[in-house]
């Protein structure tokens, strides 16, 4: 194999792909970049056996001068590309199972794996298929996946649920302390309810797959698996075979108390809160009085800090307490200027939302409270 190719054309592929090869090297091709050259281009693969990227790059005629297929390893791969000068041609050649990389007066020669070691994931059969844009894709993480868990023994908590419904496709994440919806008017061929959870690796995949183009993503949604094809790229992941929690359940939707405040100003004000709270807990008392809201946090040094903000509110006083960065997560990825909490009591969960009067808001934020 031997062909030549740009090192900004490699960089991103590359870049990507290092977000999915397995690290632990539980099979040491697993650490290894796939790398095929033919009339078509180049494709470069990347897999865990979770989660599976697949960059193809067009290649103009007289670049690929011999096809071929191999398998290199990925860090050590993408490392040199990105030490390469910008603009740098490089030229990729195998010879007597080591991989050749050149690029001006650098040589590098790097080991190699057979193609034929290199696994692929199972598809499973197509059960329905949507279409939508990179950047609504990108709404729906960017407002739900920081509430997922990460290495909960509830596994099922371990990723984002997507559910489809006839018009809407639904994001939802939860840890079991706080959770995260967000919704988009779709068309899609779901006659009736369909869920699927898709691992939180293979969230933090999509995460960087995806900008805020209008470019199409075609999904497919089959028995154990989600395939997206966009641009260049296809990204397939396993799902995580588990029931998610009936979160309609948790959204509270009798508060009595409700509290709009500028999102930014609040925002500030608990994290300067935050700097003296507890580094384990992290819980912040907020009090509410008429058209005041207090925060205060204190730690185990005895330290202790206190901040007033005006909000519109009127009613009981309310003292209850929060973990300041679920909080500051939920305000972290609002756009609004105003932000509208809702809270029944010290011991119930808040709805946290933007407030547009105007129009009902995609986005809703349930925070549980904690005792100080």
């Amino acid at each position: 194999m031997k062909f030549s190719i740009s090192r900004e054309a490699l960089l991103r592929p590359l870049q990507l792909l290092n977000g999915v090869v397995e690290r632990r090297q539980t099979l040491p091709v697993l650490s290894n970049v796939l790398v095929v050259a033919d009339q078509q281009g180049l494709s470069l693969t990347g897999t865990d056996l979770e989660v599976e990227i697949v960059s193809h790059l067009p290649l103009e005629a007289g670049q690929v001068e011999q096809t071929g297929a191999i398998t290199v390893p990925a860090k050590k791969l993408f490392d040199i590309c990105k030490s390469l000068p910008d603009q740098s041609q490089i030229g990729f050649e195998v010879q007597e199972q080591k991989v050749s990389i050149r690029a001006g007066r650098s040589r590098f020669s790097l080991s190699t794996l057979p193609a034929a070691e290199f696994p692929k994931v199972e598809e499973s059969q197509q059960d329905l298929s949507f279409e939508l844009t990179q950047g609504q894709f990108k709404r729906l993480l960017e407002r739900t996946s920081f509430a997922m868990a990460q290495q909960d023994v509830r596994y099922y908590l371990n990723g984002m649920l997507l559910e489809l419904t006839p018009g809407m496709l639904r994001s939802v994440a939860t840890d079991g302390h706080r959770l995260a919806t967000c919704s988009l008017a779709l068309e899609h061929n779901a006659a009736s309810q369909v869920r699927a959870i898709v691992p939180h690796k293979g969230i933090q995949g999509l995460g960087r797959l995806f900008d805020d183009s209008e470019m199409p993503a075609q999904v497919v949604l089959g028995s154990n698996h989600i395939r997206i094809k966009t641009g260049d790229y296809i990204f397939t992941s396993k799902l995580v075979d588990g029931k998610f929690p009936d979160y309609e359940r948790v959204i509270p939707r009798n508060g009595n108390k409700t509290i709009i405040a500028d999102r930014q100003e609040l925002r500030e004000v608990l994290h300067r809160a935050s700097i003296l709270s507890n580094e384990k807990y992290r819980g912040v008392r907020l009090v509410l009085s008429d058209g005041n809201l207090q925060v205060t946090a204190n730690n185990p040094e005895q330290e202790e800090a206190e901040e007033n903000i005006s909000v519109n509110y009127s009613g009981d006083v309310l003292e209850v307490g929060f973990n300041v960065t679920y909080l500051l997560d939920v305000l972290d990825v609002l756009n609004n200027d105003l932000i509208q909490i809702t809270a029944l009591d010290a011991n119930s969960s808040a709805l946290v939302e933007e407030h547009n009067p105007e129009a009902a808001d995609d986005s809703l934020y349930v925070v549980m409270p904690m005792r100080l």
